[in-house]
């Protein structure tokens, strides 16, 4: 791919234009490459946000939408990066190359594999550019290199999600490729294997089809569910340690991080409630999507509304627990006189179900609320079968 110098200066001077309006105006301008000028526009605004560090360096290369849609934001590359150090590193599903440019930095060499001729034009343009000159790019298929590559000390491996229709797939037999039939090949040829994977998908089913897991760390950004990896060793532990992490783009704290075991999630004591307290905690989304429901009531001083409500309450404010903090207002039960006493003020409102016999929008109609606001109404249960609403604000 080449870019003339009259397109550059183009794409320089339109970097914040709406791209679908400048599609409508090609014709004005006869000496650009318009495809091309709203390609790099459009993925530079994209990179804005999710790849902050590279936002000034106006000789990167884009490519197509779908492909920066489906690689990893600069936090979660980074959060990786940590996790993988050593002399040679392997990616065997290039993409757009956001995770090896930041796991490279770990590594002495590097290979960067690609079967799209366009992806590797553009990865061999970008990583001298961020003084990766140690990246190899090889434009081929990812398993056939794989088949007769030499050992290195780590792979990365981030499958297809997409079925052959254009639908998301979750689980691991429906991406491509198939990394559980893999699992032994991968072993055989480096001594660490990180795979990326759907947040979607079913834990125990991966534990299953993924022998040699070592560990797991299902990673959130602002508390979106972004990432699954599964860390592959030829010896895997007793018990496989699983990382929930919510990294933080907003305020002071850069990272909430719990680690349990499935087994320690069995033993964990856990005090359930018939009433409230003062403050409100809701686990963030990495927790919720392990199931490490017992380990953060042994984790944190916290009870449990119900072993089906995934809500915890304390006396005390908790500052540092990994999730949204709540102080409780006030609470009331389903019924319609105690709902008109404690509610009737409210317009608007957030609302969240939790093991609780309507839907969010039956609540909202029900109340007359309409969405946002600074009031957060938490519908539940506690341990004695009580059905409540929680009228809470944000701490």
């Amino acid at each position: 791919m080449q870019i003339s110098p009259e397109t550059q200066l183009f794409i320089r001077e339109h970097s914040s234009d709406d791209v679908r309006t400048l599609a409508l105006q090609a014709k004005k301008y006869p000496d650009i490459n318009m495809p091309t000028a709203i390609t790099q526009i459009a993925g530079r605004q994209v990179a804005a946000e999710k790849i902050p560090s590279w936002r000034e360096i106006e000789e990167i290369w884009y490519p197509k939408h779908l492909s920066l849609e489906q690689c990893s934001s600069e936090i979660t590359a980074r959060y990786k990066a940590r996790l993988f150090q050593g002399d040679s590193l392997t990616d065997l599903t290039g993409g757009f190359g956001i995770d090896c440019s930041f796991l490279a930095t770990g590594f002495k060499s590097a290979t960067y594999v690609e079967r799209q001729e366009e992806l590797c034009e553009i990865a061999a343009h970008n990583f001298p550019i961020l003084n990766l000159n140690h990246i190899n790019v090889r434009n081929e298929d990812g398993v056939a290199y794989l088949q007769t590559m030499s050992p290195v000390d780590c792979i990365f491996l981030d499958p297809a999600r997409r079925n052959e229709h254009g639908g998301k797939t979750v689980a691991i037999s429906d991406c491509e490729p198939n990394v559980a039939e893999l699992e032994a090949l991968l072993l055989s040829k480096a001594n660490r294997v990180m795979i990326k994977l759907s947040p979607m998908l079913d834990l125990s089913l991966a534990l299953k089809e993924l022998k040699h897991t070592q560990e797991i760390h299902i990673l959130s950004v602002n508390n979106e569910c972004k990432e699954l990896l599964i860390l592959l060793r030829q010896t895997s532990p007793a018990e496989i340690a699983i990382h929930c992490v919510n990294l933080l783009t907003k305020g002071t704290q850069e990272e909430q991080h719990l680690v349990f075991t499935r087994e320690q999630e069995q033993r964990s004591q856990c005090t359930y409630t018939d009433s409230l307290g003062n403050y409100l905690y809701e686990p963030n989304a990495s927790l919720l999507k392990a199931g490490a429901f017992r380990s953060i009531a042994a984790a944190y001083p916290v009870r449990k509304l119900h072993p089906n409500s995934h809500l915890y309450i304390s006396d005390s404010f908790i500052e540092n627990f990994p999730g949204r903090i709540f102080r409780i207002v006030n609470q009331c039960s389903f019924n319609k006189k105690e709902v008109k006493e404690n509610l009737a003020d409210l317009k608007k409102a957030n609302v969240t179900v939790r093991n609780f016999p309507a839907t969010v929008a039956e609540l909202r109609k029900r109340l007359h609320l309409t969405e946002g606001g600074d009031t957060y109404l938490f519908a539940s249960t506690l341990n004695n079968g009580q059905k409540v609403i929680i009228r809470c604000e944000k701490v």
